[in-house]
């Protein structure tokens, strides 16, 4: 599956079924570039099991705020439109792996 990006509009449709995997992030911000490509081998890895959703939380300021996001990159754990779980910064593979298989 390939990364997807939300927007306000579109967040509820994104995140309403399975296990995703939600990066909050910015242009500007350092750590955010630094987890993209991160972000693009984890989910070649998932097999289809979890997506990955990004939202920009400049251009998404309604859904950065109801998620209560202070700092970025905030990753959220979703399952079926539920949030089951959240780390916030750069976070390596193996470790957004093991988050995502806890809730599998």
């Amino acid at each position: 599956m390939a990364i997807t990006h939300a927007t306000d509009a579109t967040f509820a449709a994104e995140t309403g079924e399975g296990l995703v995997l939600v990066d909050f992030w910015a242009t500007w911000c350092g750590p955010c570039k630094m987890i993209a490509p991160v972000l693009e081998e984890l989910d070649g890895d998932l097999d289809g099991k979890a997506k990955i959703v990004k939202v920009d939380v400049d251009e998404n300021q309604e859904t950065a705020s109801k998620y209560g996001i202070m700092s970025i990159p905030t990753l959220i754990v979703m399952k079926d439109g539920e949030t089951v779980d959240k780390v916030v910064g750069f976070q390596p593979k193996e470790a957004l792996a093991e988050l995502l298989n806890k809730h599998m």
